[in-house]
């Protein structure tokens, strides 16, 4: 075969590679203009029931800023969280009944740990928070501010939650994405 067609054919085959990613990535994006409000439950995780919970989002009015991404193994890239962008005010809510397992400073960002129990733990950062550990919490009461720090961009509030060490995406116990709520075109 000629090197001209098997560049040809390789460079087709990054090309549609490439197609394919846009187009992946396009089906997964939040709507850039979408704001969220509240959600239900729904959803499974390795054969584990999460529906009816009666989790809460952990804010009240947000932008989906970065989505889950599950890594491809435990030590892998990915994105073990979803990132909320606060619209409005920066106070963080329990997203279930729990109690406090860790509120302190982990490489110069605040964290707040929540034992779910049944396996299910959620971390939000970064977090300004006077709880501390072995305090009991409700769903949707006031446990933390919005702080700075950590990986995710400034005004935005990382939520991670694992299964029995494991991390999940936090939509499966939200159900999925919130309903939209359309803005204005060009304020």
């Amino acid at each position: 075969m000629p090197s001209s067609v098997v560049r040809l054919s390789a460079r087709f085959r990054r090309t549609a590679a490439g197609v394919g990613l846009a187009v992946l990535l396009c089906l997964t994006a939040p709507p850039a203009a979408a704001v969220y409000a509240t959600g239900s439950t729904s959803g499974t995780q390795s054969g584990v029931d999460l529906t009816g919970r009666g989790w809460v989002w952990p804010v009240e009015r947000f932008r989906l800023a970065r989505a889950y991404v599950s890594p491809a193994h435990e030590y892998g890239r990915g994105h073990r969280g979803i990132d909320l962008d606060l619209l409005g005010a920066s106070v963080v809510r329990a997203p279930a009944d729990g109690v406090v397992a860790f509120a302190g400073s982990v490489a110069g960002r605040g964290i707040l740990t929540i034992d779910h129990g049944d396996g299910l733990v959620t971390t939000l950062e970064p977090v300004i928070t006077a709880q501390v550990p072995g305090a009991p919490v409700s769903a949707g009461e006031d446990v933390a501010t919005l702080g700075v720090g950590g990986h995710a961009v400034p005004g935005t509030l990382h939520f991670g939650v694992r299964l029995d060490g494991a991390y999940i995406n936090p939509m499966l116990l939200l159900g999925g994405l919130p309903r939209a709520v359309l803005l204005p075109c060009c304020t």
